[in-house]
Order: structure tokens, then sequence, then C-alpha cells
């Protein structure tokens, strides 16, 4: 399927999120197809994701995304590193209006598309970056600092442990869960805990990797 089929679409994420046993409301799931349009029509143009085909989008992108937010439980203010097309930035801001979502990424057209989506969707919890996270300054720091897919671990905490809040935690989105990577964490970095997700209609394996600094 490469058209964009709304109603199919919509088919499938309901029958997700009853799966991940997510309270979603009807606005909040119009806007995550409301993103996927922009990024399934951005994507022809600016190549932000591999994928092409919208239903693998729902699943692949949307939901693996929607499978990481009972996670984000008691966080207020988050950012994602390497945030890119918007994932889980994105879909953790439409599905947790309450908690502030900050993205940064260096390439100018991803942050340009995340800009967009920020104003069509009207998100008023969500603030863009457009720099390398190393040179990021803020005056809150975050409760956590998520990314998915983005850079080994070690670099990931090295580059961004700067902005995280006393007590905050580090949640990185993994595929396989990356024994080797772990080894290499800093020694002031442990990985607190390795959370297995199960994501809808994706065999793949999905991990959550929980990092906090050691006292």
């Amino acid at each position: 399927m490469k058209s964009f089929d709304r109603a199919v679409l919509a088919d499938v994420l309901n029958k997700g999120i009853t799966q991940l046993e997510l309270d979603l409301n009807a606005a909040q799931i119009e806007k995550l197809l409301d993103y996927l349009a922009l990024l399934f029509k951005w994507n022809a143009v600016y190549n932000l994701t591999s994928l092409r085909d919208p239903m693998q989008m729902v699943t692949h992108h949307l939901l693996d995304s929607l499978a990481a937010v009972p996670a984000f439980a008691g966080a207020a203010n988050v950012l994602d590193v390497g945030a890119g097309g918007g994932l889980p930035g994105m879909v953790l801001a439409i599905a947790r209006p309450d908690m502030k979502v900050s993205m940064i990424d260096t390439v100018h057209k991803k942050t340009a598309f995340l800009t967009q989506v920020k104003a069509e969707l009207e998100l008023s919890n969500v603030t863009v970056y457009t720099m390398r996270v190393e040179q990021l300054q803020v005056k809150l720091p975050f409760d956590v600092i998520t990314s998915r897919a983005f850079a080994d671990l070690s670099d990931f905490v090295n580059w961004s442990g700067h902005l995280l809040a006393e007590g905050g935690r580090f949640i990185a989105l993994k595929g396989v869960a990356p024994a080797d990577e772990r080894e290499r964490l800093p020694e002031q970095w442990k990985v607190q805990k390795l959370q297995p997700l199960r994501v809808p209609g994706l065999e793949a394996e999905r991990h959550l990797v929980f990092i906090e600094k050691t006292e």
C-alpha cells in the first residue's frame, strides 16, 4: 500500500493503540494521522525516513514510538536527540500534551519539517533546535533525554549528559539490546533497566534502555 488511505491507516492505528492499552482521545488519534500524512508527503522530497509505505510507517514509526509512551510517565520536560522526522519526539508530544518535548537535529531539512508539523498541528508543547546537542544550552535541564536509533549509547550520554537534570534518566529506543554498547558506557553511567517492547504488527526486536548516573 503506497497510497495514503486515511481510513485504512486509522483502523490499524486504532487497533494498535487498543493493544498497547494507551488512553488517547479521538483528537489525539487524528493528530497522529495528520502527522503521518505530513511525514508521508514531505518524505517524497526530503527523504526523512527510508520507509515509503504509509502502512509500514504506522507500525514501524507511530506504534513503535507509542509503545514507549508509558516509560515517560512522570516526565515533564523531555529532549529527543537526533530527532530526525520526529520519532519518538513528535509522537510523545501528541500522546502527552501535558509534557514539554524538545527535539534537536543537525539537519536543517529535518528541523524545518518538525517546525512545520508543530505549526500545522498547533503543538504548543514542542520546541525545535537545529544544532549539535553538545552545543545546546538550556535554562531548565531535562528530566528525560531520549533517542531512537541515534548513536552508540556512550556517545549519546557523553554528548547530551550536560542537559540532564539531577536525578534524570536517559531512555534510548533500540532494536536489539546491544551488550557491547552497554559495556562501553562511561564509568558514571549505568544501565538501570532493559525493557523489551511489544509493538503491534511488528515482529522485530525492540528494547528500551534506561540509563542513570551512579552515585
